[in-house]
């Protein structure tokens, strides 16, 4: 039971206030947490609030006292489960006022359930937030109530709370299925954290246990942490040299699982996180760093080390032990992040502009070496992401093969999508090897990202093939598919403030090779990615100011509730196909490459795939005085976009008054 207190509507009549407290600090101080005298008179206040507010109520009716929600840390004051609907109360005591903060607060509580709780999504959700003291409010639904979260947080005062409910509950249309308490209670919930809300989470807790699951309502990734699991076992138990190829479609949890290994029970036996996803660790860090900071009043600077210990560059963790040849690395397990994108031996050694290469050899082939020194067995666990090639030089899959098979200390199992794989470069080898076990339980399939429906990741691949009859095949059976399309700037930014409700996250993406949405007024791309994935609105330096963009190399690995995907000039319609163009001086080149066309139809796979909820295509209309920007090839833009099966964007209601509230949850 997720509630430290539930009671029926007859046991709370029965249990005074002082006990009801009494219970809940018990249960407080089974989670080692202190209790302030201040939070036993909260308590005691509500349970008296609440008392008067049912006063003749049914007695079948449930009372949830501190209800736990795990994505978000925070407990929700009180769950009232009705007949009719599922009330999230938030209570404020001695406010005077309903505060945007509070009132976002109580939003993101029920949102949450409707998410994540299995038995939620049937029902109405009605955010309440009470401020004891605040003036009367007459109760006035701004829209119709029906399934799912109310547009709106009701809002009283401690003497009105009764007379709230009853009104509410009113205005809804009679149950179909009237709401079962002991069900509800009994359903499951499974929350899916953002990769950030996981990492801080696993770097608190050293626990995957609660938030390996999918939705909860569809498979989850439990299969898959326990086949890494298994095998790294095996490895240890037998020391051995093991590579754990971990494969998915983008947004199904490989970078849980990869965090899994590094924060969770694991940890102790020496474990870090590589990745040459150079915004992606900046992010990560500063996340893990900024919430433990705050948490156990330490330096900011103090955890920022710690953080780059479990993070690490790949490049930087390769060169530095190539340079160290006799140096056995601390950690024994590496969890390499996008390892089809590893260096392939030309990259490798490669002088550039910013650096000398240290490295003789492909990134894969000093991976094997330098964890090989340890002579009793490592494990690397190589998470690969399918279809998210987006720079020269990466190795791809048949490198991690070649080198794997060149040295008989090293084993490899993954699942057999390795040896089908079209491309020849993506295959780890070409049939049955002895130096490879198979396992099927070792690939995602299920996108995890897309929180309400698994029909976006399939979409975009038809999107991107050109299949237009597959895509609107996929948009038809779906229940809502989560992409929209405008043709207005202003809109789109319009759409993104309505939509994200609560305190979720948009913000505003675009291909590096865009670049003539500049003359549309998106040329600015965020300069501190960290500052863009986590600071907030009002700080301009935020993705929900929806002032710069983010590029395919700013946001891969990471995501959005909400992302406003500006299409540029760089992917077009061409007869049945797309085709692909670089900006070169002042003209759009036909790029001819095979490689580099494969690039650019993966960057967009990347744009597409980094929201949580909706994604607004946001589509130009373009300029027929500039021949950069002919409106034309916009217009087949949209229409093909449209005939696969994305929704036109129809006019949404003025956005809640969001800054305010995200200015006090900084």
């Amino acid at each position: 039971m997720r509630a430290w207190l539930s009671l029926s509507v007859r046991e709370f009549a029965a249990v005074p206030d002082a006990t009801i407290a009494a219970h809940l600090a018990a249960a407080q101080a089974r989670r080692h947490a202190a209790i302030e005298p201040a939070q036993m008179n909260a308590w005691e206040a509500t349970a008296a609030l609440l008392r008067r507010a049912l006063v003749g109520a049914p007695e079948a009716w449930r009372i949830l006292f501190e209800y736990d929600l795990l994505r978000l840390e925070r407990r929700i004051d009180a769950v009232l489960l009705t007949d009719r609907a599922i009330l999230v109360i938030e209570v404020k005591h001695r406010g005077t006022t309903h505060e945007a903060a509070a009132l976002a607060q109580a939003e993101d509580y029920a949102l949450d359930l409707f998410d994540f709780h299995a038995a939620s999504r049937a029902h109405p959700i009605l955010p309440v937030l009470v401020a004891t003291a605040a003036a009367p409010r007459r109760f006035e639904p701004s829209l119709p109530l029906g399934f799912g979260v109310a547009p709106t947080v009701l809002r009283c005062n401690a003497d009105d709370l009764g007379a709230m409910i009853r009104d509410a509950l009113a205005a809804l249309p009679p149950p179909t299925v009237p709401l079962d308490p002991d069900a509800w209670e009994g359903a499951a919930y499974r929350p899916v954290p953002t990769v950030l809300e996981a990492a801080t989470m696993l770097y608190r807790r050293n626990s995957v246990a609660e938030i390996a699951e999918a939705r909860a309502d569809a498979p989850n990734l439990t299969r898959t942490t326990a086949a890494i699991g298994r095998a790294i076992a095996e490895a240890r138990r037998e020391h051995r040299h093991l590579i754990v190829f971990v494969t998915g479609i983008p947004g199904a949890g490989k970078t849980l699982c990869g965090l899994n290994v590094v924060f969770g029970a694991l940890r102790e036996h020496g474990a870090a996180f590589l990745t040459g996803n150079v915004p992606l660790v900046a992010v990560l860090r500063e996340a893990l760093a900024r919430n433990a900071a705050s948490e156990g009043g330490r330096a900011l600077s103090l955890q920022r080390d710690r953080a780059r210990t479990a993070l690490q560059n790949v490049h930087r963790f390769l060169e530095h032990h190539v340079l160290r040849p006799a140096e056995i690395p601390p950690e024994r397990i590496i969890v390499f992040d996008e390892a089809q994108r590893a260096w392939d031996a030309a990259q490798a050694t490669r002088d550039t502009q910013r650096r000398v290469s240290r490295l003789t050899a492909s990134e894969p082939a000093h991976a094997l070496e330098i964890m090989g020194r340890h002579l009793d067995g490592a494990v690397i666990v190589a998470l690969i992401g399918n279809g998210q090639e987006i720079n020269t030089g990466e190795a791809g899959l048949a490198e991690w093969g070649r080198v794997v098979a060149s040295d008989t200390r090293w084993h490899a199992i993954a699942a057999p999508r390795v040896l089908t794989a079209e491309t020849p470069a993506q295959r780890l080898a070409d049939g049955p090897a002895a130096w490879l076990t198979l396992d099927p339980d070792l690939d995602l399939t299920v996108p995890m990202r897309s929180i309400r429906s698994a029909d976006g990741a399939p979409w975009v691949d038809a999107v991107l093939d050109g299949d237009r009859d597959r895509a609107a095949a996929i948009a038809r059976d779906a229940e809502a598919l989560p992409y929209l399309l405008t043709r207005d700037l202003g809109t789109a930014r319009h759409g993104l403030r309505a939509l994200a409700r609560g305190t979720r996250r948009a913000g505003l993406v675009a291909s590096a090779g865009a670049k003539r949405l500049r003359a549309e007024g998106l040329g600015v791309q965020t300069d501190n990615v960290a500052d863009w994935f986590l600071r907030r609105w009002p700080d301009v330096r935020g993705s929900d100011a929806l002032e710069t963009i983010a590029t395919e190399y700013d946001c891969q690995g990471l995501e959005l509730d909400l992302v406003g995907l500006a299409w540029g000039g760089d992917l077009l319609r061409s007869g049945p196909g797309w085709s692909m163009r670089r900006f070169s001086g002042d003209r759009w080149l036909t790029v001819q490459n095979a490689a580099e066309r494969d690039f650019i139809r993966n960057t967009y796979r990347v744009l597409l795939t980094r929201a949580r909820y909706e994604t607004i295509l946001y589509i130009p209309r373009g300029d027929a005085a500039d021949v950069t920007r002919d409106p034309g090839e916009f217009e087949a833009i949209a229409a093909f976009l449209l005939a696969c099966g994305a929704r036109p964007l129809e006019p949404m209601p003025a956005a809640p008054p969001l800054p305010a509230a995200q200015a006090a949850l900084l």
